[in-house]
């Protein structure tokens, strides 16, 4: 009897393919929307799940999470839903997108008033402030454009942890335990050099991977080779 495909052990969802529930033990949030005023940045955190390290903020009732800004450090004040003298920003505060100029560059903005931040969460990103109008606000991110509603809120600057990717890893072992966090599978190993009974394109000789049209709805183990394609085959002129 032959043994499951790696991708249908990784679709039942067992503990060798599932993340640690501690990398997430801490949940990016914004506070109540009616709270407005001063609060402090307490920590920088580093958590396994996010690319970008995390800032511990305490307002005067609550303690919430979300990514760090770069140039901020531990102990600063920053502004929430409110400007400072001479209606300046600074890096980390937290404003609705009405009041952020154009051209500012934010980043962990709410897809709705109150939802929590949603787009632009990894290291390095940064959204634009393109236009303003009565309701909503356009924000460019890369090559795409958002229209948000006015009333949600974002955090100024450029989310830190920008250059990880250029330190090398160095040893296989740090890739390991760097995967581990996240839940990845590592090492991937190519279909065509599989046994026939570990892949549908195992065991071909000379490596001839047969043609394979999955359906988008096909199960683990089933959805491989071309999924739902359009087309398929040379296009001719």
């Amino acid at each position: 009897m032959g043994k499951s495909l790696i991708q249908q052990a990784r679709g039942k969802g067992s503990l060798t393919f599932r993340v640690r529930p501690c990398a997430y033990r801490y949940k990016i949030s914004y506070p109540r929307l009616d709270v407005i005023g001063k609060a402090k940045i307490i920590k920088l955190l580093n958590s396994p799940a996010h690319s970008a390290p995390l800032v511990k903020i305490q307002t005067e009732k609550e303690i919430f999470y979300v990514p760090a800004a770069d140039k901020i450090y531990e102990g600063k004040d920053i502004m929430i839903n409110e400007k400072r003298e001479g209606n300046k920003i600074e890096e980390g505060d937290i404003s609705r997108l009405s009041d952020i100029p154009t051209g500012t560059k934010i980043f962990n903005i709410e897809a709705s008033p109150g939802s929590g931040g949603k787009y632009i969460r990894s290291s390095g990103c940064f959204g634009i402030v393109l236009t303003k109008d009565e309701n909503s606000v356009e924000i460019i991110i890369g090559k795409r454009k958002l229209r948000m509603n006015k009333n949600c809120r974002a955090v100024i600057g450029i989310i830190a942890g920008g250059g990880r990717m250029i330190k090398p890893l160095v040893k296989a072992g740090k890739r390991y335990h760097m995967m581990k966090a996240i839940g990845r599978k590592w090492h991937r190993t190519s279909a065509v050099k599989m046994n026939a009974i570990d892949h549908p394109f195992g065991g071909g000789r000379g490596k001839r991977i047969k043609s394979k049209i999955a359906k988008r709805n096909a199960p683990p183990g089933a959805k491989v080779g071309h999924i739902r394609p359009s087309r398929t085959g040379r296009k001719k002129r």
